[in-house]
Protein backbone atom coordinates (compact mmCIF):
# COMPACT_ATOMS: atom_id res chain seq x y z
CA UNK A 1 0.00 0.00 0.00
CA UNK A 2 1.11 3.54 -0.67
CA UNK A 3 1.88 5.65 2.41
CA UNK A 4 1.18 9.38 2.26
CA UNK A 5 3.17 12.08 4.00
CA UNK A 6 1.67 15.12 5.72
CA UNK A 7 3.60 18.39 5.89
CA UNK A 8 6.41 16.94 3.83
CA UNK A 9 8.84 19.71 4.73
CA UNK A 10 8.62 19.02 8.45
CA UNK A 11 8.86 15.29 7.86
CA UNK A 12 11.90 15.57 5.62
CA UNK A 13 13.66 17.82 8.10
CA UNK A 14 13.27 15.31 10.90
CA UNK A 15 14.19 12.28 8.83
CA UNK A 16 17.41 13.97 7.74
CA UNK A 17 18.62 14.42 11.36
CA UNK A 18 20.75 11.99 13.29
CA UNK A 19 18.67 9.53 15.32
CA UNK A 20 19.19 10.65 18.92
CA UNK A 21 16.96 10.51 21.97
CA UNK A 22 15.14 13.74 21.05
CA UNK A 23 15.37 14.01 17.28
CA UNK A 24 12.15 12.23 16.39
CA UNK A 25 10.55 12.30 19.81
CA UNK A 26 7.01 12.92 18.53
CA UNK A 27 5.17 11.63 15.45
CA UNK A 28 1.68 12.62 14.32
CA UNK A 29 -0.25 10.02 12.32
CA UNK A 30 -3.41 10.86 10.40
CA UNK A 31 -5.89 8.68 8.56
CA UNK A 32 -6.67 9.21 4.90
CA UNK A 33 -10.07 10.75 5.65
CA UNK A 34 -8.37 13.29 7.93
CA UNK A 35 -5.79 14.26 5.34
CA UNK A 36 -8.48 14.78 2.70
CA UNK A 37 -10.65 16.94 4.99
CA UNK A 38 -9.21 20.44 5.35
CA UNK A 39 -10.76 21.09 8.78
CA UNK A 40 -9.60 17.78 10.25
CA UNK A 41 -6.19 18.13 8.63
CA UNK A 42 -5.75 21.39 10.55
CA UNK A 43 -5.94 19.34 13.76
CA UNK A 44 -3.02 17.17 12.63
CA UNK A 45 -1.06 20.23 11.54
CA UNK A 46 -1.67 21.91 14.90
CA UNK A 47 -0.15 18.91 16.67
CA UNK A 48 2.83 18.89 14.31
CA UNK A 49 3.50 22.57 15.00
CA UNK A 50 2.90 22.19 18.72
CA UNK A 51 5.50 19.43 19.14
CA UNK A 52 7.83 20.04 16.18
CA UNK A 53 6.75 16.57 15.13
CA UNK A 54 7.22 14.36 12.13
CA UNK A 55 3.97 13.52 10.37
CA UNK A 56 2.72 10.45 8.55
CA UNK A 57 -0.57 9.27 7.10
CA UNK A 58 -2.07 5.93 6.16
CA UNK A 59 -4.74 4.63 3.81
CA UNK A 60 -6.30 1.69 5.65
CA UNK A 61 -4.48 1.12 8.94
CA UNK A 62 -1.70 2.69 11.06
CA UNK A 63 0.17 -0.61 10.73
CA UNK A 64 1.14 0.48 7.21
CA UNK A 65 3.53 2.92 8.88
CA UNK A 66 5.67 0.42 10.81
CA UNK A 67 8.67 0.82 8.45
CA UNK A 68 8.68 4.60 8.96
CA UNK A 69 8.17 4.25 12.73
CA UNK A 70 11.12 1.85 12.89
CA UNK A 71 13.24 4.51 11.24
CA UNK A 72 11.96 7.43 13.30
CA UNK A 73 11.71 5.56 16.64
CA UNK A 74 9.45 8.13 18.35
CA UNK A 75 8.76 8.31 22.05
CA UNK A 76 5.26 9.74 21.54
CA UNK A 77 2.72 9.06 18.80
CA UNK A 78 -0.58 10.91 18.34
CA UNK A 79 -3.13 9.45 15.95
CA UNK A 80 -5.69 11.87 14.51
CA UNK A 81 -8.75 10.02 13.25
CA UNK A 82 -12.46 10.55 12.72
CA UNK A 83 -14.79 8.63 15.06
CA UNK A 84 -16.38 6.74 12.17
CA UNK A 85 -13.05 4.93 11.72
CA UNK A 86 -12.44 4.09 15.39
CA UNK A 87 -13.59 0.89 17.04
CA UNK A 88 -12.56 -2.05 19.18
CA UNK A 89 -10.32 -3.75 16.62
CA UNK A 90 -8.58 -0.46 15.77
CA UNK A 91 -7.53 0.00 19.41
CA UNK A 92 -6.42 -3.62 19.77
CA UNK A 93 -4.29 -3.35 16.63
CA UNK A 94 -2.80 -0.05 17.83
CA UNK A 95 -1.76 -1.59 21.14
CA UNK A 96 -0.13 -4.48 19.31
CA UNK A 97 1.61 -2.21 16.80
CA UNK A 98 3.16 -0.17 19.61
CA UNK A 99 5.23 -3.23 20.57
CA UNK A 100 6.52 -3.98 17.06
CA UNK A 101 8.91 -1.10 16.41
CA UNK A 102 11.79 -3.16 17.83
CA UNK A 103 12.21 -6.75 18.93
CA UNK A 104 11.60 -6.59 22.68
CA UNK A 105 8.29 -7.28 24.43
CA UNK A 106 7.50 -3.70 25.51
CA UNK A 107 5.56 -0.83 23.97
CA UNK A 108 8.05 1.35 22.12
CA UNK A 109 6.11 4.60 22.38
CA UNK A 110 3.35 6.27 24.35
CA UNK A 111 0.35 6.87 22.12
CA UNK A 112 -2.95 8.71 22.17
CA UNK A 113 -5.87 9.10 19.78
CA UNK A 114 -7.09 12.62 18.98
CA UNK A 115 -10.70 12.59 17.81
CA UNK A 116 -14.00 14.34 18.44
CA UNK A 117 -17.61 14.86 17.48
CA UNK A 118 -16.30 17.10 14.71
CA UNK A 119 -13.02 18.76 13.74
CA UNK A 120 -13.64 21.65 16.14
CA UNK A 121 -14.03 19.22 19.05
CA UNK A 122 -10.81 17.43 18.06
CA UNK A 123 -9.00 20.77 17.91
CA UNK A 124 -10.33 21.55 21.38
CA UNK A 125 -8.62 18.38 22.67
CA UNK A 126 -5.33 19.65 21.22
CA UNK A 127 -5.76 23.13 22.67
CA UNK A 128 -6.87 21.86 26.09
CA UNK A 129 -3.79 19.69 26.41
CA UNK A 130 -1.25 22.42 25.66
CA UNK A 131 -0.82 23.99 29.09
CA UNK A 132 -0.03 21.70 32.07
CA UNK A 133 -2.82 20.72 34.45
CA UNK A 134 -2.56 19.67 38.09
CA UNK A 135 -5.72 17.80 39.03
CA UNK A 136 -7.06 19.11 42.34
CA UNK A 137 -10.85 18.71 42.14
CA UNK A 138 -12.52 15.37 41.42
CA UNK A 139 -15.82 13.50 41.27
CA UNK A 140 -16.08 9.72 41.33
CA UNK A 141 -18.44 6.75 41.51
CA UNK A 142 -15.92 4.46 43.21
CA UNK A 143 -15.25 3.92 46.89
CA UNK A 144 -11.49 3.42 46.45
CA UNK A 145 -10.83 7.17 46.31
CA UNK A 146 -13.20 8.02 49.17
CA UNK A 147 -10.43 9.21 51.52
CA UNK A 148 -10.13 12.19 49.16
CA UNK A 149 -6.51 12.74 50.22
CA UNK A 150 -5.37 13.51 46.67
CA UNK A 151 -7.81 16.39 46.16
CA UNK A 152 -8.65 19.86 47.44
CA UNK A 153 -12.34 19.36 46.63
CA UNK A 154 -13.86 15.95 46.09
CA UNK A 155 -17.22 14.20 45.97
CA UNK A 156 -18.28 10.65 45.25
CA UNK A 157 -21.22 8.29 45.25
CA UNK A 158 -20.36 4.86 46.57
CA UNK A 159 -20.37 1.66 44.50
CA UNK A 160 -20.11 -0.65 47.53
CA UNK A 161 -23.00 0.56 49.71
CA UNK A 162 -26.22 1.72 48.08
CA UNK A 163 -27.02 5.38 48.67
CA UNK A 164 -23.77 6.28 50.42
CA UNK A 165 -22.10 9.45 49.20
CA UNK A 166 -19.55 11.92 50.52
CA UNK A 167 -17.82 15.20 49.90
CA UNK A 168 -14.80 17.25 50.86
CA UNK A 169 -15.60 20.90 50.33
CA UNK A 170 -12.12 22.41 50.60
CA UNK A 171 -8.48 21.47 51.00
CA UNK A 172 -8.58 21.85 54.78
CA UNK A 173 -11.87 19.98 55.27
CA UNK A 174 -12.35 16.31 56.06
CA UNK A 175 -14.68 13.98 54.21
CA UNK A 176 -18.30 14.12 55.31
CA UNK A 177 -20.44 11.11 54.41
CA UNK A 178 -24.17 11.01 53.85
CA UNK A 179 -26.76 8.30 53.27
CA UNK A 180 -29.67 8.61 50.86
CA UNK A 181 -32.99 7.34 52.28
CA UNK A 182 -34.07 3.78 51.55
CA UNK A 183 -37.61 3.41 50.25
CA UNK A 184 -39.98 0.62 49.31
CA UNK A 185 -40.10 0.65 45.53
CA UNK A 186 -42.34 -1.34 43.21
CA UNK A 187 -40.37 -2.50 40.18
CA UNK A 188 -41.67 -4.11 37.02
CA UNK A 189 -39.51 -6.57 35.10
CA UNK A 190 -40.21 -7.69 31.56
CA UNK A 191 -38.77 -11.04 30.48
CA UNK A 192 -37.58 -12.03 27.02
CA UNK A 193 -40.70 -14.11 26.39
CA UNK A 194 -42.89 -11.07 27.06
CA UNK A 195 -44.18 -11.79 30.56
CA UNK A 196 -43.94 -9.07 33.21
CA UNK A 197 -43.48 -9.35 36.94
CA UNK A 198 -43.82 -6.70 39.66
CA UNK A 199 -41.68 -6.98 42.80
CA UNK A 200 -41.27 -4.78 45.85
CA UNK A 201 -37.76 -3.87 47.02
CA UNK A 202 -36.37 -1.64 49.74
CA UNK A 203 -33.80 0.47 47.95
CA UNK A 204 -32.67 3.98 47.10
CA UNK A 205 -34.97 5.81 44.74
CA UNK A 206 -33.05 5.92 41.42
CA UNK A 207 -34.04 9.56 41.00
CA UNK A 208 -32.33 10.43 44.30
CA UNK A 209 -29.09 8.72 43.24
CA UNK A 210 -29.15 10.36 39.82
CA UNK A 211 -29.87 13.80 41.26
CA UNK A 212 -27.05 13.41 43.79
CA UNK A 213 -24.44 12.68 41.12
CA UNK A 214 -25.89 15.35 38.82
CA UNK A 215 -25.62 18.01 41.54
CA UNK A 216 -22.16 16.96 42.73
CA UNK A 217 -20.82 16.98 39.17
CA UNK A 218 -22.04 20.55 38.68
CA UNK A 219 -20.98 21.77 42.13
CA UNK A 220 -17.44 20.39 42.13
CA UNK A 221 -16.66 21.15 38.47
CA UNK A 222 -13.96 18.43 38.46
CA UNK A 223 -10.55 18.25 36.85
CA UNK A 224 -10.83 14.47 37.16
CA UNK A 225 -13.78 12.10 36.87
CA UNK A 226 -13.36 8.42 37.80
CA UNK A 227 -16.19 5.92 37.31
CA UNK A 228 -17.07 2.26 37.58
CA UNK A 229 -20.33 0.23 37.33
CA UNK A 230 -22.07 -1.15 34.27
CA UNK A 231 -21.61 0.67 30.98
CA UNK A 232 -21.79 0.22 27.24
CA UNK A 233 -20.89 2.38 24.26
CA UNK A 234 -24.25 4.13 24.75
CA UNK A 235 -24.71 4.49 28.52
CA UNK A 236 -23.04 4.79 31.91
CA UNK A 237 -25.03 3.42 34.82
CA UNK A 238 -24.94 4.88 38.28
CA UNK A 239 -23.87 2.34 40.92
CA UNK A 240 -26.44 -0.40 41.59
CA UNK A 241 -28.02 0.38 38.19
CA UNK A 242 -29.79 3.41 39.64
CA UNK A 243 -30.17 5.41 36.45
CA UNK A 244 -28.07 6.31 33.42
CA UNK A 245 -25.98 8.99 31.77
CA UNK A 246 -26.40 8.83 28.00
CA UNK A 247 -25.14 10.67 24.89
CA UNK A 248 -27.30 12.65 22.47
CA UNK A 249 -25.79 14.60 19.56
CA UNK A 250 -22.44 14.69 21.31
CA UNK A 251 -23.91 15.91 24.62
CA UNK A 252 -24.06 13.98 27.91
CA UNK A 253 -27.38 13.95 29.72
CA UNK A 254 -28.82 12.34 32.84
CA UNK A 255 -31.79 10.19 31.89
CA UNK A 256 -34.16 11.20 34.69
CA UNK A 257 -37.55 9.42 34.86
CA UNK A 258 -39.35 12.73 34.32
CA UNK A 259 -37.18 13.82 31.40
CA UNK A 260 -33.53 14.19 30.39
CA UNK A 261 -31.24 16.91 31.74
CA UNK A 262 -27.89 17.76 30.15
CA UNK A 263 -24.96 17.54 32.55
CA UNK A 264 -23.94 21.03 33.66
CA UNK A 265 -20.55 21.94 32.20
CA UNK A 266 -18.41 25.02 32.79
CA UNK A 267 -16.12 24.35 29.83
CA UNK A 268 -13.32 23.36 32.20
CA UNK A 269 -10.94 20.81 30.69
CA UNK A 270 -10.70 17.49 32.48
CA UNK A 271 -9.46 13.90 32.56
CA UNK A 272 -12.01 11.08 32.46
CA UNK A 273 -10.98 7.65 33.75
CA UNK A 274 -13.83 5.10 33.46
CA UNK A 275 -11.56 2.56 35.13
CA UNK A 276 -14.16 -0.03 36.08
CA UNK A 277 -16.52 0.34 33.12
CA UNK A 278 -17.06 -2.09 30.28
CA UNK A 279 -17.03 -0.89 26.67
CA UNK A 280 -17.36 2.83 27.36
CA UNK A 281 -14.13 3.79 25.57
CA UNK A 282 -15.18 1.98 22.41
CA UNK A 283 -16.16 4.71 19.94
CA UNK A 284 -17.80 1.89 17.99
CA UNK A 285 -17.36 3.68 14.65
CA UNK A 286 -19.87 6.41 15.45
CA UNK A 287 -19.71 9.90 16.88
CA UNK A 288 -22.95 9.10 18.74
CA UNK A 289 -21.10 7.23 21.48
CA UNK A 290 -20.32 7.80 25.15
CA UNK A 291 -16.60 8.23 24.51
CA UNK A 292 -17.13 10.99 21.95
CA UNK A 293 -19.70 12.74 24.16
CA UNK A 294 -17.27 12.74 27.12
CA UNK A 295 -14.63 14.29 24.89
CA UNK A 296 -17.13 16.74 23.38
CA UNK A 297 -19.57 18.16 25.91
CA UNK A 298 -17.70 16.64 28.86
CA UNK A 299 -14.53 18.45 27.74
CA UNK A 300 -12.31 15.46 28.48
CA UNK A 301 -8.93 16.32 26.98
CA UNK A 302 -7.80 12.85 28.07
CA UNK A 303 -9.89 9.70 28.48
CA UNK A 304 -8.62 6.21 29.25
CA UNK A 305 -10.89 3.16 29.25
CA UNK A 306 -11.84 -0.26 27.96
CA UNK A 307 -13.11 -1.08 24.48
CA UNK A 308 -14.36 -4.53 25.58
CA UNK A 309 -16.22 -5.95 28.56
CA UNK A 310 -13.92 -5.98 31.56
CA UNK A 311 -13.84 -8.35 34.50
CA UNK A 312 -10.24 -8.73 35.73
CA UNK A 313 -9.36 -5.08 35.35
CA UNK A 314 -5.57 -5.10 35.64
CA UNK A 315 -5.01 -2.69 32.77
CA UNK A 316 -7.43 -0.06 34.04
CA UNK A 317 -7.13 -0.36 37.82
CA UNK A 318 -3.37 -0.87 37.52
CA UNK A 319 -2.97 2.41 35.65
CA UNK A 320 -4.95 4.21 38.32
CA UNK A 321 -2.83 2.57 41.02
CA UNK A 322 0.36 3.86 39.42
CA UNK A 323 -1.20 7.33 39.24
CA UNK A 324 -2.33 7.54 42.88
CA UNK A 325 0.52 5.63 44.57
CA UNK A 326 3.09 8.41 44.13
CA UNK A 327 0.87 11.38 43.24
CA UNK A 328 2.49 14.01 41.07
CA UNK A 329 5.37 11.76 40.03
CA UNK A 330 3.82 10.62 36.73
CA UNK A 331 1.57 12.16 34.13
CA UNK A 332 -1.59 10.23 33.31
CA UNK A 333 -0.01 8.83 30.14
CA UNK A 334 3.17 7.80 31.97
CA UNK A 335 1.24 6.06 34.74
CA UNK A 336 -0.82 3.96 32.34
CA UNK A 337 2.21 3.25 30.18
CA UNK A 338 4.27 2.01 33.14
CA UNK A 339 1.44 -0.21 34.33
CA UNK A 340 1.14 -1.81 30.89
CA UNK A 341 4.88 -2.55 30.74
CA UNK A 342 4.69 -4.01 34.25
CA UNK A 343 2.02 -6.52 33.35
CA UNK A 344 3.65 -7.28 29.98
CA UNK A 345 6.77 -8.27 31.93
CA UNK A 346 4.64 -10.57 34.11
CA UNK A 347 2.81 -12.03 31.11
CA UNK A 348 6.11 -12.85 29.45
CA UNK A 349 7.37 -14.58 32.60
CA UNK A 350 4.35 -16.90 32.51
CA UNK A 351 4.89 -17.62 28.82
CA UNK A 352 6.36 -15.63 25.91
CA UNK A 353 3.46 -16.91 23.80
CA UNK A 354 1.12 -14.71 25.85
CA UNK A 355 2.68 -11.65 24.24
CA UNK A 356 1.14 -12.42 20.85
CA UNK A 357 -1.48 -15.14 21.40
CA UNK A 358 -4.82 -13.73 20.19
CA UNK A 359 -7.73 -13.45 22.61
CA UNK A 360 -11.25 -14.03 21.29
CA UNK A 361 -13.43 -11.20 22.61
CA UNK A 362 -16.57 -12.64 21.02
CA UNK A 363 -16.70 -15.77 23.17
CA UNK A 364 -20.19 -16.90 24.11
CA UNK A 365 -19.03 -18.21 27.51
CA UNK A 366 -15.81 -16.35 28.23
CA UNK A 367 -15.13 -17.80 31.67
CA UNK A 368 -15.16 -21.36 30.30
CA UNK A 369 -13.88 -20.90 26.76
CA UNK A 370 -10.96 -18.55 27.48
CA UNK A 371 -9.30 -20.80 30.10
CA UNK A 372 -9.76 -23.75 27.75
CA UNK A 373 -8.17 -21.85 24.86
CA UNK A 374 -5.31 -20.92 27.18
CA UNK A 375 -4.81 -24.56 28.16
CA UNK A 376 -5.03 -25.78 24.56
CA UNK A 377 -2.34 -23.31 23.48
CA UNK A 378 0.06 -23.43 26.43
CA UNK A 379 -0.55 -26.85 27.95
CA UNK A 380 -1.15 -25.82 31.57
CA UNK A 381 -4.16 -24.79 33.64
CA UNK A 382 -4.22 -21.00 33.97
CA UNK A 383 -4.86 -18.98 37.09
CA UNK A 384 -7.49 -16.26 37.07
CA UNK A 385 -4.72 -13.66 36.88
CA UNK A 386 -3.11 -15.31 33.88
CA UNK A 387 -6.34 -15.32 31.89
CA UNK A 388 -7.18 -11.82 33.12
CA UNK A 389 -3.83 -10.35 32.11
CA UNK A 390 -4.13 -12.01 28.70
CA UNK A 391 -7.63 -10.58 28.28
CA UNK A 392 -6.47 -7.08 29.26
CA UNK A 393 -3.30 -6.95 27.17
CA UNK A 394 -4.52 -4.87 24.20
CA UNK A 395 -7.91 -3.42 25.11
CA UNK A 396 -7.30 -0.09 26.84
CA UNK A 397 -7.79 3.02 24.71
CA UNK A 398 -5.94 6.26 25.43
CA UNK A 399 -7.56 9.37 23.99
CA UNK A 400 -5.63 12.62 24.12
CA UNK A 401 -2.14 13.99 23.65
CA UNK A 402 0.25 11.41 25.19
CA UNK A 403 2.78 14.13 26.04
CA UNK A 404 0.33 16.33 27.95
CA UNK A 405 1.70 17.23 31.36
CA UNK A 406 -1.40 16.39 33.40
CA UNK A 407 -0.94 14.83 36.81
CA UNK A 408 -2.25 14.70 40.37
CA UNK A 409 -0.96 17.20 42.87
CA UNK A 410 1.75 15.97 45.22
CA UNK A 411 1.01 14.96 48.79
CA UNK A 412 4.10 16.43 50.51
CA UNK A 413 4.16 13.98 53.44
CA UNK A 414 4.05 11.05 50.98
CA UNK A 415 6.86 12.37 48.77
CA UNK A 416 9.35 10.19 50.64
CA UNK A 417 11.98 9.27 48.05
CA UNK A 418 13.76 10.93 45.14
CA UNK A 419 15.06 9.48 41.89
CA UNK A 420 17.72 10.98 39.64
CA UNK A 421 19.64 9.66 36.65
CA UNK A 422 22.97 10.64 35.12
CA UNK A 423 24.62 9.64 31.86
CA UNK A 424 28.32 8.82 32.30
CA UNK A 425 29.77 7.76 28.97
CA UNK A 426 28.20 4.41 28.08
CA UNK A 427 26.37 4.10 31.38
CA UNK A 428 23.23 5.51 32.96
CA UNK A 429 23.28 5.63 36.76
CA UNK A 430 19.85 5.75 38.45
CA UNK A 431 20.04 6.89 42.08
CA UNK A 432 17.20 6.36 44.54
CA UNK A 433 17.40 8.22 47.86
CA UNK A 434 14.83 7.38 50.52
CA UNK A 435 13.91 9.88 53.20
CA UNK A 436 13.60 9.11 56.90
CA UNK A 437 9.83 8.84 56.51
CA UNK A 438 10.07 6.41 53.58
CA UNK A 439 7.28 3.83 53.55
CA UNK A 440 7.93 0.72 51.45
CA UNK A 441 4.33 -0.41 51.70
CA UNK A 442 3.19 2.92 50.28
CA UNK A 443 5.65 2.70 47.35
CA UNK A 444 4.23 -0.74 46.53
CA UNK A 445 0.70 0.65 46.33
CA UNK A 446 -0.52 0.70 49.93
CA UNK A 447 -2.90 -2.25 49.23
CA UNK A 448 -4.94 -0.16 46.79
CA UNK A 449 -7.39 -2.38 44.83
CA UNK A 450 -5.50 -5.61 45.59
CA UNK A 451 -8.20 -7.81 44.10
CA UNK A 452 -7.02 -6.48 40.72
CA UNK A 453 -3.41 -5.34 41.26
CA UNK A 454 -0.94 -6.61 43.85
CA UNK A 455 2.32 -4.91 44.87
CA UNK A 456 3.89 -2.50 42.39
CA UNK A 457 7.60 -2.59 41.60
CA UNK A 458 9.82 0.45 41.96
CA UNK A 459 9.27 2.39 38.75
CA UNK A 460 11.05 5.17 36.90
CA UNK A 461 10.20 6.89 33.62
CA UNK A 462 13.45 8.13 32.11
CA UNK A 463 13.66 11.91 31.48
CA UNK A 464 14.96 11.07 28.00
CA UNK A 465 14.74 7.96 25.90
CA UNK A 466 17.88 5.81 26.29
CA UNK A 467 19.61 3.85 23.56
CA UNK A 468 19.41 0.10 24.27
CA UNK A 469 19.64 0.23 28.08
CA UNK A 470 20.26 -3.00 29.98
CA UNK A 471 21.19 -3.91 33.51
CA UNK A 472 24.95 -3.78 33.96
CA UNK A 473 26.73 -6.92 35.13
CA UNK A 474 27.32 -7.62 38.81
CA UNK A 475 23.98 -6.39 40.20
CA UNK A 476 21.27 -8.38 41.93
CA UNK A 477 18.26 -6.35 40.88
CA UNK A 478 15.34 -8.19 39.31
CA UNK A 479 14.56 -5.55 36.73
CA UNK A 480 12.62 -4.81 33.57
CA UNK A 481 14.29 -2.10 31.53
CA UNK A 482 13.70 -0.62 28.11
CA UNK A 483 14.35 2.65 26.29
CA UNK A 484 11.73 4.56 28.30
CA UNK A 485 11.54 3.01 31.76
CA UNK A 486 12.98 0.98 34.62
CA UNK A 487 11.02 -1.38 36.89
CA UNK A 488 12.68 -3.14 39.85
CA UNK A 489 10.81 -6.02 41.44
CA UNK A 490 13.04 -6.69 44.46
CA UNK A 491 13.35 -3.08 45.58
CA UNK A 492 12.96 -3.63 49.32
CA UNK A 493 14.25 -0.17 50.15
CA UNK A 494 14.73 1.06 53.72
CA UNK A 495 14.36 4.61 55.11
CA UNK A 496 17.30 7.00 54.96
CA UNK A 497 19.38 5.10 52.42
CA UNK A 498 20.70 5.52 48.88
CA UNK A 499 20.53 2.87 46.17
CA UNK A 500 21.90 2.83 42.63
CA UNK A 501 20.91 0.91 39.53
CA UNK A 502 23.61 0.85 36.86
CA UNK A 503 22.58 0.51 33.21
CA UNK A 504 24.77 -0.04 30.18
CA UNK A 505 23.68 1.99 27.14
CA UNK A 506 24.84 2.30 23.54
Amino acid sequence: MKTNLLLVGAFALLVGCTATAKTNEYVVIAGKSVVEDSLWNQVAQALVEKHGAASLSYNESPEELLPQLRELRPRYVAIVEKPENLGRDYVIALNQMSRRVDNDIYADFLWGIITGYDAAAAMKMVDNSTEPLVMKDAVATITELSSGKWFDRFAWIDDHKMGLWGEKKSKDDTIVTNQLPMKKMRLQYTFSHGDTRTVERTMVDPKDEMQTFYDLYARYNPDLVVTAAHATERNLEMPFSLGNIRPRNGVLYMDFPDGPKDLVESGKRKVYLPIGNCLIANVNNTKESMAIAWMNSGNAATMVGYVVTTWHGRNGWGGLKYLVTTPGRYSVAEAFYLNQQDFLFQLNEWSPKLMTMPYNYDLANEFVEAPQAFYDSLGFEPTNDQVGFWHDRDVLAYYGDPKWNVRLQEIPEENDFTVTSEIRGKKCIVTITTKDNFNLERMKGDHFKEEHVLDLPFSYFFPERLNNPRLAAGQNWKAAVDENFLLVYNADFEPGKTYTVELDID
